[in-house]
């Protein structure tokens, strides 16, 4: 999962990163790392502005909900 996000930030695709980060946020979250799970996840979502019904976003959206 690093790898795929490292790959995404370095070709700009933000939603592939996203992706990556939701994906990372969820296994830190069920590893009991809560706050590195949202401080990973929270800067990646503000910086999608378009598109905001998206299916990864709104799941991105509910877990950063869920770890606030």
């Amino acid at each position: 999962l690093r790898s795929a996000l490292d790959c995404a930030r370095r070709q700009d695709a933000v939603a592939f990163e996203l992706t990556a980060a939701y994906r990372l946020a969820r296994l830190w979250r069920d590893q009991g790392r809560r706050e590195d799970a949202r401080a990973l996840l929270v800067p990646i979502y503000r910086r999608v502005t378009k598109g905001s019904d998206t299916p990864d976003l709104i799941k991105a959206k509910t877990l950063i909900d869920e770890l606030s």
